[in-house]
């Protein structure tokens, strides 16, 4: 069942991209980036309260919210890179190197979360490595 959901995040993500690129013509990406991140956050808390999981809250540990709060930071500036690539770049280009972030993510899951590199899973960050320089390259 998780791949079904991997599947519709990267539909989603694909079309982040497009309407981002249509989105950002002619204004300031950070202020595209602070735009969507508003909308983001109210779809979410909209959802939470509505399906009543925001009693989860006080069940937080101090590492839980530490951790969370240092994701937030590193999402918000994953976006305003991206808003800003997407901005100079053409979005299969910036779509497309974006995804090196699967590759960094499993070098970083082996060294910070002692995680398994198995063959297959070197060979497809392999892959993912070449195919953003392919792309880099002129």
């Amino acid at each position: 069942m998780w791949w079904i959901y991997a599947i519709l995040s990267a539909l989603f993500a694909s079309l982040t991209a497009i309407f981002a690129k249509v989105g950002i013509a002619n204004i300031n990406s950070n202020l595209a980036t602070g735009i969507r991140t508003v909308v983001v956050l109210i779809m979410l808390w909209c959802i939470i309260l509505a399906r009543g999981e925001a009693k989860g809250i006080s069940s937080l540990s101090k590492q839980n919210i530490v951790f969370l709060v240092f994701s937030g930071i590193a999402t918000g500036l994953s976006w305003l890179y991206y808003f800003k690539a997407l901005q100079l770049g053409s979005v299969s280009q910036v779509a497309t190197i974006d995804k090196l972030s699967v590759a960094l993510t499993i070098i970083l899951s082996i060294t910070f979360l002692g995680e398994t590199l198995t063959l297959k899973t070197a060979v497809g960050a392999g892959l993912i490595i070449a195919g953003t320089l392919v792309m880099i390259v002129k």
